[in-house]
């Protein structure tokens, strides 16, 4: 188990895990009145929440997929990435990508937060690199 710190400006509890095995936490907006998100319209929604993640960390922000499903919500830069450094709040970018409107209501859960390790990496310049049975097939070049 992994601590981190965190400062809740919100009115909501802690994200939380909704099931035993879930590898996101929900975030829930933090407003001071409903917000209306038109049809290709992008929102930045508060949190109100801060955190400290220890360095060799992230923490990824990830649409919901009920959201995404029912009412075509996501997040613009999906997934969004807080670094170890960042301490400001954190707010997920929402963007509308069905034909009617959708509102967003304090303390609806918009989003979902990963936790994860990740590596530092040091390029070493080459000359060439390793063969693989792939090479250099990129998009579609299996014709499957």
């Amino acid at each position: 188990m992994l601590n981190i710190k965190i400062i809740n400006h919100s009115t909501h509890l802690l994200p939380a895990y909704e099931t035993e095995h879930a590898a996101g936490m929900d975030l829930r907006a933090f407003l001071n009145e409903a917000i209306t998100i038109k049809p290709l319209q992008r929102i930045l929604i508060p949190t109100g929440l801060h955190i400290e993640l220890p360095v060799g960390y992230e923490a990824q922000i990830r649409p919901r997929s009920g959201l995404a499903f029912k009412h075509g919500i996501g997040i613009v830069n999906s997934p969004g990435t807080i670094d170890a450094d960042y301490r400001g709040e954190i707010k997920v970018l929402l963007v509308n990508l069905s034909d009617t409107d959708f509102v967003v209501n304090d303390g609806e859960r918009i989003a979902q937060m990963v936790v994860a390790k990740h590596e530092t990496v040091n390029w070493q310049p080459a000359t060439e690199l390793g063969d693989t049975q792939r090479g250099a097939g990129g998009y579609g070049h299996t014709g499957k």
